[in-house]
């Protein structure tokens, strides 16, 4: 009979991708498999995962942040979410189960407790969750995304962050020349990518402005910007380029279609520092200037650049300290010397790791007794 495997990927993005992406690899590793998906009504799940093409259960849960009178709730939905797991992992005779992180896994770790199946956790930023550290109390299977995270008391496995297959396919010296004919750069001309996610980072957004106007003052036409400003602040960056002096050296854009066409004509990228962004430039290897999402908890972002930092893939910029003029050089004395920028690719290579969905796979077939010529890792 096919394994059956049961993935909790709800919440956001950081935690639905990575699943999708595990999903995607137990299906090459163990063709036949019955992957259900388990989620709540409340997150992007409900849309994703079946447009995906994977089955959804849902069940009950509360986010733990909630304020005021409603925190006194999280006890009984979390109860009852744990029996809804429990029921859901019944029902499809489930061999192994795996909670991507957030509120919404917790329950599937308490059922498969209560069902007596093997379940782990997989943490994808470098500083462990509320929900992935009450969850890890009830799991000694443990995976993460960067090699120092720490759960104390469990020996954990860096896996790194599963990721989809058309960015592990990425080929950067077969895409360049398509990459930069659609972007119309020239054969002398550097691209810089900016990009605060899909909802944009003012910041960087002002930086990028910061750097057209530096950049033109200085005459430098040898340098385009490509500048995605998220949809919150799309026309009020539009109006303040009209004005810029350099403004006919960023291309503004409202989305990318194609981040590997984006990412084989870029030749440096400015970017925050969630998880999933520095899986994929890793994998890529663009040199990257990271600006880490300020008054964030615990500082997560700065510790997620830290390993790309120190392996020399990249350079860490503080928020407040993302000013052309602080930026401007580093990224100058880089296109000046293109041994720099190399450098710099061959540290993001080594800090990557294309194997993390196999390596998961791998490791939730073999807890649930599925022998495999896949790879493992250590623990």
């Amino acid at each position: 009979m096919p394994v059956s495997i049961v993935i909790a990927a709800g919440g956001t993005g950081g935690h639905i991708y990575p699943g999708l992406a595990l999903a995607e690899a137990l299906r090459a590793t163990a063709p036949g498999c019955r992957i259900t998906f388990v989620g709540t009504a409340r997150g992007l799940e409900g849309r994703l995962v079946p447009e995906a093409g994977h089955t959804l259960e849902l069940y009950t849960m509360l986010q733990f942040n909630n304020q005021g009178w409603r925190k006194v709730l999280v006890p009984a939905a979390l109860a009852r979410g744990s029996l809804q797991a429990r029921a859901i992992l019944r029902q499809v005779g489930a061999d192994v189960a795996i909670s991507m992180g957030g509120y919404s896994g917790v329950p599937l770790v308490l059922g498969a407790r209560l069902a007596r199946v093997p379940v782990a956790i997989h943490e994808p930023g470098s500083v462990p969750g509320q929900a992935n550290r009450l969850a890890a109390r009830f799991t000694p299977h443990v995976a993460t995304s960067f090699p120092d995270t720490v759960f104390p008391g469990r020996q954990a496995r860096c896996t790194g962050y599963p990721l989809r297959g058309e960015i592990l396919r990425f080929d950067r010296a077969a895409l360049r020349a398509e990459a930069r004919a659609a972007y119309g750069l020239s054969d002398d001309q550097r691209m810089i990518l900016v990009t605060g996610g899909s909802q944009g980072a003012l910041s960087l957004n002002r930086l990028a402005l910061g750097l057209a106007e530096r950049w033109a003052g200085a005459g430098r036409t040898d340098v385009r910007i490509v500048l995605k400003p998220g949809s919150r602040t799309h026309d009020e960056i539009a109006a303040a380029l009209a004005g810029n002096p350099g403004r006919d050296l960023v291309e503004l854009v409202g989305y990318i279609e194609r981040m590997d066409l984006a990412y084989a004509a870029a030749d440096l990228a400015i970017c925050r520092a969630g998880a999933g962004t520095l899986a994929e430039l890793a994998v890529v290897g663009l040199p990257s200037i990271l600006v880490p999402l300020p008054h964030h908890e615990h500082d997560e972002q700065a510790h997620n650049a830290e390993p790309l930092v120190r392996a020399g893939g990249a350079l860490m910029v503080r928020d407040h300290e993302a000013t052309a003029d602080v930026v401007g050089p580093l990224i100058e004395e880089r296109l000046d010397d293109p041994t720099l920028l190399e450098a710099m690719r061959r540290g993001m290579h080594a800090s990557a790791r294309p194997q993390a969905a196999a390596d998961l796979a791998a490791w939730l077939l073999e807890l649930a007794g599925v022998r495999t010529a896949g790879p493992t890792v250590a623990g």
